[in-house]
């Protein structure tokens, strides 16, 4: 009888460790799907893929690392030491590479700190960055376009990579 009592307490701090999880991702969730916070430049995704830039042109880190990243202030410079030199955000893009500083970009899409997330698995599978960004190259300013919680992404996977959906349901895949 004490045998069965010992195995019940940590089963019991584990569902209640899981459902806190649960309901306090949905609410960090829920807080990044508003509206982008402003940014130091109005940066217009459009403007760029109009212009015949890919997303990772700029964002070169998504195919080989978890992070996407933000473009170094370099990375900018290099084409707007020529491009677009009176435009107002030009300006301050090089005011900060004059001053050796760099940008200091919001987050627009934010995960609570307890889930990991990869880019890069999803870069090399050939996932298109719109299918969890939305129409980002119609965008002015980026803005998280889904509600990216737990739910959202065990959709997809189950949609679209069979194969891999069940891996998913080891808590550890996500949840580092």
């Amino acid at each position: 009888m004490a045998q069965v009592k010992r195995r019940k307490v940590p089963f019991i701090l584990l569902a209640v460790f899981l459902v806190t999880a649960v309901l306090v991702g949905g609410y960090y969730s829920q807080q990044s799907a508003g509206a982008s916070e402003s940014q130091p430049v109005d940066y217009s995704h459009k403007v760029h893929i109009d212009a015949g830039m890919e997303c990772l042109y700029c964002h070169s880190n998504a195919g080989r690392s978890p992070v996407a990243g933000v473009p170094s202030v370099q990375k900018c410079i290099g084409c707007h030491q020529t491009i677009a030199t009176d435009n107002a955000d030009v300006q301050l893009v090089t005011e900060y590479w004059n001053n050796n500083e760099p940008i200091p970009w919001e987050r627009v899409n934010k995960q609570p700190d307890f889930v990991y997330f990869s880019h890069q698995p999803h870069v090399i599978s050939g996932l298109a960055c719109e299918e969890c960004h939305g129409d980002i190259g119609e965008m002015d300013l980026a803005a998280p376009m889904e509600k990216m919680d737990m739910g959202w992404c065990l959709d997809c996977h189950e949609q679209q990579h069979e194969d891999i959906a069940p891996h998913l349901w080891d808590c550890l895949v996500c949840h580092k």
